[in-house]
């Protein structure tokens, strides 16, 4: 937020410290709130609490911003103006939490209501509650030998962060030093490394390993990450969030912890844990301190250093969505529904991994699955596992394939059947005839845009023909990141850009256009959360005439695009438009117009 919205005609008055009435008397000379408002908070009971917790729970309106409310955040930012110090929101995926709890112990830390969270060569940056106290500086630089940066930050954040890092501190020093005394960390090579995976016993009830798994699953959460990477190196572990697609490293552990968090999450997960030669996958159902069910899917992997472990993070939510939520517009909502909603035929989802696909898909079947109907998916892996449907997951291990799980599905009586993904010619030719016998499929490509599916097909060695009988519509979707509302700031328009972006469609250039900036809610990436952008080809009757023999997708697209199918880019350009995201962002992910499949 700008500091300038929190600049003060006159300097604050410098108490000894900070008190509830010192800061009414400010919020009331400074305007923000009235006498009246104050009187009622002149009770002795209240000093117990810090005074900016009890400014903010009177959800006073903040007279500066219509609608907006003197909230913990605003009041800190606003206290820190008035103080001279500056403000700072604590962001644990930033934190190096294993370093800055080595600064000072934890009774000191609690005592003086403060807080390390960052420590460099060249000083040390600590959070406080109260910017007037000062004398512990004076203590602590010494011993330090490093200057000291104070910065205020949200008392509550400080208080919660200060039993969370270094609970989670102690519990990967205990763990450490319980695993060294089974099996010391002197491993400097390979054969070394595969033996101390092997080495170690560890029960799902050691209280350490637990607490750091319960830590990781919980800020993973929080962070609204989609997937969790524990990566085994030499002398370490990297744990690395996947937020709104991309990487963050989070944390560092010692090589011992991680063996021992790997084995309390295959637990978990209900995997071989003495297993340590081959992949795995298995899952993880939580419940959060909120109450709120998430699925984790887990998969192991053998590497040079241990075994690296990958949660994909699902979260039951997205299938109550409606396609507006997903990013549809109300055009491509309609179209979408009446493909689906289709008695018979494929309709055939394309896209790269980590596009959105399964999302669509789920939704889509979550919409379908009535009680008058029969919904069964054939998965590698079940991703989501929902009571609306009849889901069977691949097992190469026995032979069951997509091939055989969709003749198998056949015999089931039903009415809709999804198929994970069409790899082969036999999958493709037991998907068209299921859609021939009066089914409708649902299933997945990897395709560059949606007319390449027809091509892909066809290529597999599905004829022309079947296509032309069977299939319904293709749908091409890529996931690109949303401009974060509080931070996104105007960008100058670049005709040239713009005119290449929309490849000319009829899509106005936008007065405004907007570009990521960087804040404290987006963690200075400029992007919050993520929407989807969609390429909808129905097969009409001018489509359909092309099915004949071996079709130039070249004429597939200029018809397609004759019928109304709008390309991903110029549906990048309409959420541009809208200032949901960035031109960069929509140019980096979607295929030029004359992409090949």
């Amino acid at each position: 937020m700008n500091q300038a919205v929190f600049a003060s005609t006159r300097p604050a008055r410098q108490p000894l410290r900070l008190t509830l009435q010192w800061l009414l008397d400010e919020l009331v000379d400074t305007g923000l709130v009235t006498f009246d408002q104050t009187r009622r908070l002149e009770g002795g009971s209240l000093q117990s609490q810090h005074p900016l917790v009890v400014a903010a729970s009177q959800d006073w309106d903040d007279p500066r911003r219509p609608g907006a409310k003197l909230t913990i955040e605003v009041l800190t930012q606003w206290l820190a103006e008035r103080a001279g110090i500056p403000y700072q929101r604590i962001d644990p995926l930033s934190t190096d939490v294993a370093k800055v709890t080595t600064v000072m112990p934890y009774a000191y830390a609690s005592r003086a209501k403060i807080l390390p969270i960052k420590v460099t060569a060249s000083d040390i940056v600590v959070a406080v509650t109260d910017p007037f106290v000062r004398d512990w500086v004076g203590e602590l630089e010494p011993a330090l030998k490093l200057p000291i940066q104070r910065v205020l930050a949200n008392p509550q954040d400080i208080e919660r962060y200060l039993v969370e890092f270094y609970a989670l501190a102690r519990s990967v020093k205990a763990s450490q030093e319980e695993r060294t005394r089974i099996a010391p960390v002197t491993a400097r090579n390979l054969e070394q490394l595969t033996e101390l995976g092997r080495a170690g016993k560890l029960t799902a009830e050691d209280q350490h390993v637990v607490a750091i798994v319960d830590w990781l699953l919980q800020y993973a959460f929080e962070s609204r990450a989609s997937d969790i990477h524990l990566e085994p190196r030499r002398d370490s572990g990297n744990v690395r969030f996947r937020i709104d697609g991309v990487l963050h490293e989070v944390y560092q552990m010692p090589a011992s912890v991680m063996v021992a968090v790997t084995s309390r999450i295959k637990i978990l997960s209900r995997m071989d844990v003495a297993e340590k030669r081959k992949p795995q996958d298995g899952r993880i159902k939580m419940r959060t301190p909120e109450g709120k069910e998430i699925e984790l899917r887990v998969s192991s992997l053998p590497t040079a250093f241990g075994e690296k472990m990958v949660l994909r993070i699902f979260n039951p939510e997205v299938l109550v969505r409606d396609f507006g939520a997903l990013g549809f517009a109300p055009d491509e909502s309609m179209s979408w529904r009446s493909m689906i909603e289709q008695p018979h035929g494929i309709v055939l989802v394309t896209g790269p991994t980590g596009s959105g696909k399964t999302t669509t898909l789920y939704s889509s079947l979550k919409m379908l699955a009535t009680s008058e109907v029969n919904v069964c998916t054939i998965e590698d892996p079940i991703e989501l596992i929902d009571a609306s449907f009849n889901q069977m997951q691949v097992q190469p291990n026995i032979e069951l394939d997509f091939a055989d799980g969709v003749r198998a599905l056949l015999r089931q009586d039903p009415d809709i059947i999804m198929v994970g993904e069409i790899r082969d010619l036999e999958t493709a030719e037991v998907a068209v005839q299921a859609a021939l016998t009066g089914h409708l499929v649902l299933s997945t490509l990897h395709t560059n845009d949606a007319p390449s599916a027809i091509t892909r097909m066809i290529e597999l060695g599905v004829p022309a023909y079947l296509l032309r009988a069977t299939l319904i519509g293709v749908l091409a979707q890529r996931l690109v990141r949303r401009l974060c509302p509080h931070c996104k700031s105007p960008a100058h328009p670049f005709t040239e850009t713009w005119d290449t972006l929309i490849a000319g469609a009829d899509v106005p250039k936008p007065d405004t256009l907007y570009e990521p900036s960087g804040c404290l809610e987006c963690r200075q990436t400029g992007f919050l959360g993520r929407t989807g952008l969609y390429e909808l080809m129905t097969m009409t009757p001018a489509m359909r005439s092309l099915l004949r023999g071996q079709p130039d997708l070249t004429e597939l697209r200029t018809t397609a695009r004759a019928d109304g199918l709008r390309p991903l880019r110029v549906a990048g350009a309409m959420k541009i438009a809208a200032g949901l995201t960035s031109i960069g962002e929509v140019l980096s992910l979607t295929p030029s117009p004359h992409a090949d499949a």
